[in-house]
Formats: C-alpha cells, structure tokens, sequence
C-alpha cells in the first residue's frame, strides 16, 4: 500500500503525459492511455475507469456527450463525487453524478476526459 505522500507524487507525475503510445483495451471496447493506466497502476484506481465506463450507456444517450466528456473526481475527507459534463462546466449542471462513500484517493482529485471510446489524462488532449 503507498503513502499519502507516494500517491501525492504520482498524481503530480501526471504532467509528464503529454501523448500515448500505448492503448490499454479493456472488455467493454474502451481505451485508455499510458497516463490514464499509470494513474490507475500507481494510484489503485482501476476502479475510476470502470466506474467511467458503468456510465457511458447513460452518457451515450444524451447526443452532446457522445464524442466528448470532461469527468471530475473530487475528494475531500475520504470522499468523492464523480461527475460528467459536456464541457468545462461553467454556469451548467454535471449531466452524470455518483457519490463515492470512501476513497483513498489523494485530494483534490483529478479531471480527465472521454474522447470517443478513449479515456485519457488531460495533457494528454
């Protein structure tokens, strides 16, 4: 298990992604990138992408998200909202929120998008 200290480094060792060479597909015909899968290796948050994945026949059926989903994860105090909105979510409502009762991961948490079938970081866009 990491420290609070060795999460809070590998989440800022996410800048380094700038782009993919690698796609990591899963069952569901979804992919992620090279950052998505060491956020996921490093921060045991395999979980955040299925849980990205659990909501996308809901997110599919509204035609403004189809191509292009910014997510949220933010943690306080052990616990996180996971939401889902069309675009930077100024003067808007998220279209998909799921409340997380506990989370060991760091805060605040971390933004990233679903572009098409691919989650990926967002300095990897």
């Amino acid at each position: 298990m990491k420290t609070e200290a060795e999460k809070i480094e590998a989440l800022n060792n996410l800048d380094q992604f700038t782009g993919t060479e690698n796609y990591y597909r899963n069952m569901f015909g979804f992919r992620h990138t090279d950052g998505m899968q060491y956020l996921a290796l490093n921060l045991g948050a395999f979980w955040l992408i299925d849980a990205v994945i659990s909501h996308q026949p809901k997110a599919r059926r509204n035609p403004r998200l189809r191509e292009f989903q910014l997510w949220k994860l933010e943690v306080k105090e052990g616990k996180a909202t996971l939401t889902c909105w069309e675009d930077s979510g100024q003067g808007q409502r998220p279209k998909i929120t799921q409340k997380i009762p506990y989370t060991d991961f760091p805060e605040p948490g971390i933004e990233f998008y679903v572009i098409g079938n691919v989650i990926l970081l967002k300095s990897e866009y």
